[in-house]
């Protein structure tokens, strides 16, 4: 097993709520930049958060920080020319990974995307979530702002997290056939920052195909009383619906949070599984208030993830993602509170009779849905049996 997958102890974790609480630390954390900034997203808009980050890179870059900026050529996909070209005269370095896409395609390379949100800073402060760099209050009107998260780590983890980005960065950089700045910086042990134990997981097509499924099944399996999940995008395969199943047959507790305003035409397949998840007591919210964009969990009150992988074939097959799984109690409860808290304020109880009856309409598209996602994946020579 690699070593990004053993817990690392003497970390200050601090949970970061939405970007109200995100972009101002991570601005912050750039202005005190001395040597090399790291940011790496799937989505970067030229909006008013973008616009704040985007000038907080160019302030670092001009003091002599090198500034490595990764986006997602898909999601990044309509950020304007001129805005990159001015990030790059700011001595900004830009670069997209796999930015050839196409909707007339299925083939592998160009689902597999760059989906991780991780800014590293210094090697010694690092951001990973799910946030992206765009305003989490440009939503339709009526609605409250986007639900996500990220952490804010600082201690032994971070260098493991700097090592792994930068790698990423080079690798992609290369070939792009764009040359890398030596860096400045070097990586020693970082100093015990607080008493947190957590571990830095990445999702990628080489050595680390399963990390994040792994580490969720393995909580999931050792699950004694309760586990809490909140996902945007939720399409487990097989090996994760048993998990919870059998949590559920068990004793434990299940409470899923999941996405309740459709914003794609496929999130209906979804629902293809909450009839046998309700037959088992599995709890089902449905989140209404705004759009959730959250990829976190709490597995009895001591286990914790937060980080940009959703529980979807996508995520879990294809993209590349990186989680921050954390084994605190405090951390644990206090991410379960939040998650509590947006059930209790935005969210539908749905009721296992309340679903059987009525939607003839709404299970014939969630079924259509569903097997048109596996045809494509079966296309593609994926299996949604994983």
């Amino acid at each position: 097993m690699s070593k990004l997958n053993h817990y690392v102890g003497g970390n200050e974790i601090s949970l970061l709520r939405n970007g109200a609480e995100f972009f101002p630390a991570l601005e912050a954390a750039i202005d005190s930049a001395r040597y090399e900034i790291h940011l790496q997203t799937y989505i970067y808009e030229a909006d008013v958060i973008g616009d704040v980050i985007g000038d907080a890179l160019k302030r670092a870059a001009q003091r002599g920080v090198i500034v490595n900026v990764l986006l997602d050529g898909f999601g990044s996909k309509n950020l304007p020319k001129p805005y990159v070209v001015e990030l790059q005269a700011a001595g900004i370095e830009v670069v997209f990974y796999r930015p050839k896409v196409s909707p007339w395609t299925l083939q592998r390379s160009r689902l597999r995307r760059l989906h991780r949100k991780v800014t590293v800073i210094d090697g010694s402060i690092a951001f990973v979530g799910g946030i992206n760099i765009l305003d989490d209050l440009d939503v339709p009107k009526d609605f409250a702002p986007r639900v996500d998260y990220a952490v804010r780590v600082q201690g032994p983890l971070v260098p493991s997290i700097y090592k792994d980005t930068r790698r990423l960065w080079r690798r992609i950089a290369w070939a792009n056939l764009r040359s890398v700045r030596k860096s400045r910086l070097d990586t020693p042990d970082a100093a015990v920052a607080g008493a947190m134990r957590a571990v830095f997981l990445v999702r990628d097509n080489v050595l680390h195909r399963r990390d994040i499924e792994r580490a969720y099944l393995r909580a999931i399996g050792h699950a004694r009383s309760e586990i809490i999940i909140a996902n945007a995008y939720f399409l487990p395969g097989r090996r994760f619906r048993r998990a919870l199943l059998n949590a559920a047959k068990r004793g434990v507790c299940v409470k899923l949070l999941l996405q309740g305003r459709m914003e794609y035409l496929m999130m209906f397949a979804t629902h293809a599984f909450y009839s046998v998840f309700l037959r088992h007591n599995i709890v089902i919210h449905e989140y209404r208030k705004s759009f959730m964009h959250s990829k976190v969990a709490v597995i009895d009150g001591e286990w914790a993830t937060v980080g940009s992988s959703n529980i979807d074939p996508f995520s879990l097959l294809l993209a590349r993602e990186a989680n921050i799984a954390v084994l605190n109690k405090t951390f644990a409860e206090e991410l379960r509170a939040d998650i509590n808290k947006a059930i209790a304020d935005g969210a539908l109880h749905i009721q296992a009779a309340d679903w059987q009856h009525g939607r003839g309409a709404k299970r014939v598209l969630t079924w259509l849905m569903y097997g048109v996602l596996r045809i494509a994946l079966g296309v593609l020579g994926y299996s949604n049996t994983h």
